[in-house]
């Protein structure tokens, strides 16, 4: 016996409809057609699935099996097929994102408080890229996105410009280092630096400053908390490197000094890494179109 899914479609329809003419309407298909599909089902069954002299027209007991089959079937099919065409239409999926960037974690929080509300029915997470390989993760479909300050040439892999910032130096206003009016590599030579738990490689302060100037700083200090950095800078614990939007508020307090890396200040720039066959969902270029916005808010504080 083969039943196709019209087949439960039509036993459905005549059974809510109590007649061939309303269901066929229904069906939108001509009531002899109808007829005839029935015909070809019980010949394929070898019962009668109706109890044709009946007003309104009646399903035999065979006929109510089939009933409850379509009862079952039917919404579970209709349900895939909405969650297809959300699919193709970009309004469902899933944005599982990785973050190389330890701030980053202050910043994006309100990117995505911001995008649940326009795409409840996208399903996100959090991976610190930190403790993983982020981009061959990306690679592998493990991860939908990574945050990263570090683009590479990966076939597949499109990096997409988020923003641009400048690392600065931060240290207590009581600090010796507070009174320059720019910070070089030399000066870290005898201070404690305090970082985030994070690979050299992956900290501004020594990619782009002290590796290249063959700089060790006396002490590293590792602090996962960027509130607990600030209160060790605060307290003549240390010195620190940051983004220019993470402390934002700190160089409007008597607290702290903020200075540029260098004369002429150091710009690093953040990006979103996305698959190609990702790069056009709906949701995903929104993402992007908010990440860039809370940025400019955050660096116009």
């Amino acid at each position: 016996m083969h039943i196709e899914f019209r087949h439960l479609r039509t036993i459905k329809a005549i059974h809510d409809c109590g007649g061939l003419a309303r269901a066929a309407d229904q069906l939108n298909i001509t009531q002899s057609a109808l007829s005839h599909q029935i015909k070809g089902l019980e010949d394929q069954t070898g019962v009668e699935l109706f109890v044709r002299r009946s007003k309104p027209m009646k399903l035999s007991a065979a006929g109510m099996r089939l009933l409850r089959l379509a009862e079952q079937v039917l919404p579970q099919l209709e349900a895939a097929q909405a969650e297809f065409s959300s699919l193709r239409e970009g309004r469902t999926g899933r944005l599982h994102i990785a973050i190389e960037c330890h701030a980053c974690f202050e910043w994006l929080f309100p990117v995505l408080e911001a995008f649940r509300k326009n795409w409840p029915d996208v399903d996100v997470d959090i991976k610190p890229g930190l403790a993983f390989d982020a981009l061959p993760a990306l690679q592998k479909e493990e991860v939908d996105l990574v945050v990263s300050s570090d683009p590479e040439d990966m076939p597949g892999i499109t990096f997409v410009e988020l923003f641009d910032y400048a690392p600065v130096f931060v240290a207590s206003a009581q600090h010796p280092l507070a009174a320059k009016p720019f910070i070089e590599a030399k000066d870290f030579r005898g201070q404690t630096l305090i970082t985030y738990p994070v690979e050299r490689s992956r900290l501004d302060v020594f990619s782009q400053l002290l590796i290249p100037a063959k700089v060790e700083p006396a002490a590293i200090r590792q602090v996962e908390l960027t509130a607990v950095i600030l209160l060790l800078v605060a307290s003549n614990r240390g010195v620190s490197v940051l983004p220019d939007w993470v402390v934002r508020e700190v160089k409007y307090s008597s607290d702290y000094v903020t200075r540029p890396l260098t004369e002429h200040g150091i710009t690093r720039r953040l990006y979103a890494a996305v698959r190609d066959g990702d790069l056009e969902k709906p949701f995903m270029q929104e993402l992007i179109q908010l990440a860039g916005k809370e940025a400019q808010k955050l660096q116009a504080q």
